[in-house]
């Protein structure tokens, strides 16, 4: 999402501790923007890698699994605060979340609102997970803030995967890039989208991917600032939990691609939680 967000800073010995999570990688988008935003925040990021994607599973299913994790995480990183760094787990998961603990959780939304108020031809791609996609969750924001505009849309798990796999250091395969994304863009100009939701925080990793092959002039449009914006509106009164480094936590072991891309994202300690 566009915009820039003035870092806060805070007393030296009051930087808190948030814990973000998401299946994979993709949560790292949301990361970069809150570091942007809290240079002094210290950060615990679950990547939940034994259940990637989350944007496959039952909702049941990965509801129960999702508590449990992080639960686990909770207990390890004590944070002040929590992000669920994922459009699919918001969705689902983050009434209960919020019921299993005292600890404020900021949630992803995708960006629906801004989007169909900067389009100009009140066409908007609405880019997501088959999970968020359909969701009666999508539909009252489409409703509430864009019932102006035409929302096309798109529900792609191979997109995640895509993202994720470019992250650990894969080619991105633009012909089919291009055949996931030809519902937009496979139809006369003046019926095209010239902005696009991109409703799943992994799709920011193929950001130069989607705009080289989307039409000029199309924007690409993401939650990230938002949710930092949300994080240090609500953050609470600190407390301290002794963390000295930056962490990464997953849930199955890892790869030393994965612990190469965590430690590119600042997070050089990367433990696996208990089963």
């Amino acid at each position: 999402m566009s915009g820039a967000l003035s870092p806060v800073i805070l007393a030296a010995d009051s930087g808190p501790t948030i814990l973000a999570a998401d299946s994979g990688l993709g949560g790292l988008t949301i990361v970069a923007e809150i570091r942007r935003a809290l240079p002094q925040a210290r950060l615990a990021y679950l990547c939940d890698n034994a259940f990637f994607p989350y944007g496959t599973r039952p909702d049941a299913q990965l509801l129960a699994h999702f508590l449990s994790v992080m639960t686990k995480a909770i207990e390890r990183a004590r944070p002040d605060l929590i992000v669920t760094a994922c459009n699919t787990i918001s969705t689902i998961c983050l009434p209960q979340l919020r019921a299993a603990t005292s600890i404020p959780v900021v949630g992803v939304v995708p960006a629906i609102k801004p989007a169909a108020q900067q389009s100009r031809r009140k066409i908007v791609g609405l880019l997501a997970t088959p999970a968020t996609i359909d969701r009666s969750y999508t539909t009252d924001l489409i409703q509430r803030y864009a019932g102006d505009c035409t929302m096309l849309k798109i529900g792609s798990a191979e997109l995640v995967e895509m993202a994720e796999a470019k992250f650990l250091g894969h080619a991105v395969d633009r012909d089919r890039l291009w055949q996931i994304l030809a519902p937009f863009f496979d139809r006369p100009a003046d019926a095209q989208p010239d902005i696009v939701v991109l409703a799943c925080t992994h799709f920011p990793l193929l950001r130069e991917e989607l705009q080289a092959a989307g039409p000029a002039g199309v924007s690409w449009i993401d939650s990230g600032v938002a949710v930092a914006r949300r994080v240090i509106d609500v953050l609470p009164p600190l407390h301290g939990n002794g963390m000295s480094a930056d962490l990464a936590l997953t849930s199955a072991a890892s790869s030393a691609a994965m612990r190469h891309a965590l430690a590119q994202s600042g997070f050089a300690a990367v433990e696996t939680l208990s089963a």
